[in-house]
């Protein structure tokens, strides 16, 4: 198809009696930390949440009458799924949407209630799309290709159309999530075809970049893996009408790993207060890697925010990458001598520096081996720093921010059973929360007895959460429960507990 049947396609495409046009919005806390204007164009504010019902729309407007009459269906792991079912509601035809199982629930849950046949196939996008160009054949419905499909390129090009015209001033670049590509092939070619000096910067996550791959063998590649984290945009192939135009329209591609773009989603709630997908954080979280990397200021930067179908349980993860993603907040291994005052002495040295997390369960009677994770105000560099200082006074200490699998597992893993150790009692503790508030609560239990277990994480919260297994020889134990009840924080003994018995006694 020629470049200018495509423009003339996106003129004339017909998506707002289900689309609304979306608002562009400046973000204030964003743009003044990068040194840029960076604006968002808000397709989180769909009636699905999601750009993909443009596509859908104007997809079915182009079918013929019998088309319609027999019924449409797609294979979609969400918002092409949805967009669909909208489209299909408003023309009063059939949809039947192929799903794969891995598919969010609040995404099936949605395409259910706008009245859509959902069937549930396969573990992945290429299973449910081969089952779905089954089903078509068998029951002659017309299949609706999420991404790779003229029409639907067409519609997601308004969006393009959109933003120009919002925005009739200098815009240096804008920053485009790519799953299969049909979102940044339709913007590229209105904005290049009309504005050819903006760049167009597609972001894609490190683990699904099936677009760069492709450019970069001049040919449609297929992936042999796919990370699912950003599960919008987690396709092995991309189209190849998708990937012809963005050989001609894509300036650059960005990738970003899964903590840069937790870290974006938290940048996008608290500049707008709204919590989009991982697939719609990726153009933040390239924004913020381009200007990082290329040290540019002053220029009008765009990212299309494309969605916000997120489970609420994915968002625990989130804010726990977020962090991490953002260099607030780093993660290290450290051994310290297996004597009463050594918590302590490590908490004195890592300083007034906020500890998120500490983790610790007694191994032998030599060295101790705790996990800890601690607040960052400098980035990089002063996580380099901690390390330094924390060597010099000669402590053995390793980086493990990032440690994809410290990260996902063993933080929650540091401890269990111990082999050898007497007179141990368990206690919950709370203390109002603050800078320094594990290194003053150390000081405040003291040195005389051992600690054998430790585990307290930093949640945010007004109080702070320690459980502590102490060593107490019996004949001491008035002596601790009286130190206890001076200190003033709330505790519990937890000894009798029947969890700490099954796992950790």
């Amino acid at each position: 198809m020629s470049e200018n049947t495509i423009l003339t396609n996106i003129q004339n495409a017909d998506v707002y009696a289900v689309a609304v046009e979306t608002p562009l919005d400046a973000v204030r806390v964003l743009s003044t930390r990068l040194g840029n204007r960076v604006l968002l164009k808000r397709e989180d504010l769909q009636p699905i949440f999601s750009f993909k019902l443009r596509g859908a729309y104007n997809k079915l407007n182009q079918l013929s009458a019998e088309s319609l009459a027999n019924g449409v269906i797609c294979s979609s792991a969400g918002n092409h799924a949805q967009g669909l079912a909208l489209a299909a509601s408003r023309i009063d035809t059939r949809a039947v949407i192929v799903m794969p199982e891995t598919t969010p629930s609040i995404k099936v849950d949605a395409v259910r209630d706008l009245q859509a046949e959902v069937i549930l196939h396969g573990d992945n996008y290429d299973e449910a799309y081969a089952h779905a160009r089954k089903l078509a054949a068998e029951q002659q419905l017309t299949f609706i290709h999420p991404f790779d499909d003229p029409q639907v390129i067409a519609g997601q090009g308004t969006i393009g159309v959109e933003i120009l015209a919002q925005h009739s001033d200098k815009i240096d670049a804008i920053f485009v999530p790519i799953g299969g590509g049909g979102l940044i092939a339709g913007i590229a070619s209105y904005v290049k075809e009309t504005r050819p000096e903006i760049r167009i910067i597609g972001v894609e996550p490190e683990d699904s970049a099936a677009m760069q791959a492709s450019l970069a063998a001049g040919t449609p590649v297929t992936l042999n893996h796919v990370g699912i984290f950003a599960d919008g945009v987690a396709v092995r192939r991309v189209g190849d009408e998708t990937f012809r135009l963005c050989q001609k329209y894509v300036d650059e591609i960005i990738t970003v790993d899964t903590d840069q773009i937790c870290a974006a989603v938290q940048d996008i709630y608290e500049d707008i207060r709204s919590i989009v997908e991982p697939a719609g954080a990726l153009a933040v979280a390239g924004i913020k890697k381009y200007v990082e990397t290329s040290g540019v200021s002053g220029e009008t930067l765009v990212g299309i925010n494309s969605g916000a179908n997120v489970n609420f349980d994915r968002l625990r993860h989130i804010a726990e990458r977020a962090a991490i993603g953002e260099q607030r907040e780093m993660l290290l291994a450290a051994e310290i001598p297996e004597e009463a005052g050594s918590f302590l002495r490590f908490s004195e040295a890592i300083g007034r520096r906020g500890v998120t997390e500490f983790n610790y369960r007694y191994s032998d009677t030599s060295v101790a081996r705790v996990f800890v994770g601690i607040q960052l105000r400098g980035g990089m560099i002063e996580r380099t720093e901690v390390i330094e200082e924390l060597t010099t006074l000669g402590y053995a200490v390793v980086d493990l921010s990032d440690n994809e699998m410290a990260k996902l597992h063993i933080r929650h893993m540091v401890g269990g059973r111990s082999a050898g150790i007497e007179n141990e009692r368990l206690f919950r503790f709370e203390f109002p929360e603050r800078p320094g508030a594990l290194r003053d609560f150390l000081q405040a239990i003291g040195t005389h007895w051992n600690i054998s277990l430790f585990h307290y994480r930093n949640h945010g919260s007004d109080y702070g959460r320690i459980l502590a297994g102490i060593q107490v020889p019996e004949r001491e134990s008035a002596e601790l429960e009286s130190h206890l009840a001076e200190l003033g924080y709330p505790h519990w003994e937890e000894s009798d507990n029947p969890v700490y018995r099954l796992f950790l006694a």
